[in-house]
C-alpha cells in the first residue's frame, strides 16, 4: 500500500471515530419522529375557552404583510378575546393596515409601545408591552407574527389540544411559503438543520435544554407569563421564543411543539439573499444554549448534513484511484445513509410547504454544506441588526 494510500485511510478512519457518535445520535433522534403527534387540526369551537385568548402582535414597518394576518384572526371563533397590535412607530403606515382591519372587528386593537429600553430586543418588547396592556381576564396569552397567515379554526385548535393535554406553552412550526427559486433550493436545507438538531415538531422534547419553539405562534398562560415576570428573561435574545419556552420548561411547566401545517402559513422572506441574511441570523440559537451546545451541535451538522456529499464523492475517487481500504469503504457506506436518509426526509417535509414543490425543492441537499456554513457564520458572531433595529 503507498504512503498517500496510508495517510487517507488513516484520515478516514480518525473521522469516522470522531464522527459516528454524531451519527448515531442523529439516528436516534430521527427514530422519535415515527412517534410524533399528529398535525394540529383546525377546530369550529372550544366552548369551555370562550373569551380566554388574548393575541398580541408586534409590528415594525410590516404593512406590506401583516394584512392577510388580521385577516386570518379575524375568522377566529369565540375564543378569541381580544387582539393588540403592539406598533414601534412604523413609517410604512402599518398603522393605517391595522384601524382599518379594527373598522371590521372591534376586537382588534392598535397600541404603541414605549420606547425601546437598553439591553431589549424590539420583538420581546412588543410582546412583552402587549402581555401587560391584556385584559387579566384573558386566560391564555398567544403571540403571533405579523407575517403569519392563521387558518380558520386555528385558536380553537390550539386551545382543545393545550386544555385536553394539559400544556402551559404550546408553539407551532407552520406550512411555509415560498415563491422564488433561490428560497426553495436554500430554505429546506436551513429547516434541515433544525431538524438534524432538535426533536420535530410532534416529539416532546424530554430535556429543557433541548425544547424546541416557534414565536410565530407561541400560546402561554398567563399565569405562567405572570410567574416569569413576562418577556424578561428572554428580553435580549435574538431567539427569544426558543429561550422562553426552554426557561419555561427548566421550572417544570408542560411545554409542546407541535405541527401546526394545517392551521398556520407564513411567509417569511423574499428570496434567497434576505433567506440567508434573516433566517439564517438566528438558526444557530445561541443565545438559547451553552457554548457548548451550540458547536456541538454544529459539529454534529458538520458530520451528517455538510460534509456527506462530498465525502461519497471523495470516497468513490480513492476507489477509482485502486486506494481500496477498509475505513475508505466504511466511510463511503455511513456517508451514503446519510445522504439516501436526507433525500428520504424531503419527502417527509414537503407537506411543510405550501403548493406544488419546483426542482429547486428536490435539489436543495445541494445546499446543505452552505446551510451548514449559515449555522457556522451565525454561530461566531452576534447580531448587531434585526428588523430594522440596530444594537
Amino acid at each position: 500500500m503507498s504512503d498517500v494510500a496510508v495517510t487517507i485511510s488513516a484520515i478516514a478512519l480518525l473521522y469516522l471515530l470522531l464522527s459516528l457518535p454524531f451519527v448515531l445520535i442523529l439516528l436516534t433522534r430521527l427514530l422519535q419522529g415515527a412517534k410524533r403527534r399528529a398535525p394540529i387540526a383546525p377546530q369550529t369551537t372550544a366552548p369551555e375557552a370562550a373569551g380566554s385568548v388574548t393575541v398580541v402582535v408586534p409590528t415594525l414597518n410590516e404593512a406590506q404583510r401583516v394584512g392577510p394576518g388580521l385577516a386570518g384572526l379575524q375568522q377566529q371563533g369565540s375564543e378569541l378575546h381580544e387582539v393588540l397590535v403592539v406598533d414601534s412607530r412604523s413609517q410604512d403606515g402599518t398603522a393605517d393596515v391595522v384601524r382599518a382591519a379594527s373598522a371590521q372587528d372591534v376586537r382588534i386593537q392598535l397600541l404603541t409601545d414605549d420606547p425601546l429600553p437598553p439591553g431589549w430586543v424590539g420583538r420581546q418588547w412588543a410582546l412583552d408591552f402587549g402581555f401587560r396592556q391584556s385584559d387579566p381576564e384573558s386566560e391564555w396569552i398567544l403571540g403571533i407574527d405579523a407575517d403569519t397567515r392563521p387558518a380558520p379554526g386555528l385558536i380553537a385548535g390550539l386551545l382543545t389540544v393545550a386544555i385536553a393535554e394539559n400544556y402551559d406553552v404550546v408553539s407551532l412550526s407552520p406550512q411555509f411559503i415560498l415563491e422564488f427559486p433561490g428560497e426553495w433550493w436554500l430554505q429546506p436545507a436551513l429547516l434541515m438543520t433544525l431538524l438534524y438538531r432538535f426533536e420535530s415538531s410532534g416529539v416532546d422534547a424530554t430535556n429543557p435544554e433541548r425544547v424546541m419553539a416557534n414565536g410565530q405562534c407561541f400560546l402561554c398562560r398567563r399565569s405562567v407569563l405572570v410567574a416569569m415576570d413576562g418577556y424578561t428573561v428572554a428580553q435580549g435574545s435574538f431567539c427569544d421564543d426558543v429561550t422562553l419556552a426552554r426557561a419555561i420548561a427548566a421550572q417544570g411547566y408542560r411545554v409542546g411543539f407541535l405541527d401546526g401545517q394545517r392551521v398556520l402559513q407564513v411567509r417569511m422572506y423574499e428570496g434567497l439573499r434576505e433567506t440567508w441574511v434573516e433566517w439564517g441570523r438566528s438558526l444557530d440559537l445561541k443565545d438559547a444554549a451553552s457554548q457548548g451546545q451550540v458547536w456541538s451541535d454544529l459539529w454534529l451538522l458538520i458530520c451528517t448534513q455538510g460534509l456527506p456529499l462530498w465525502l461519497v464523492l471523495l470516497s468513490g475517487f480513492c476507489w477509482q484511484s485502486e486506494i481500496q481500504t477498509l475505513p475508505i469503504a466504511v466511510l463511503g457506506a455511513v456517508n451514503g445513509l446519510l445522504l439516501l436518509i436526507r433525500v428520504a426526509l424531503l419527502g417527509a417535509i414537503a407537506p411543510s410547504y405550501a403548493g406544488r414543490k419546483p426542482i429547486w425543492f428536490w435539489l436543495s441537499p445541494l445546499a446543505d454544506s452552505l446551510a451548514v456554513l449559515r449555522i457556522w457564520l451565525s454561530s461566531s458572531r452576534q447580531p448587531t441588526q434585526w428588523r430594522g433595529r440596530q444594537y
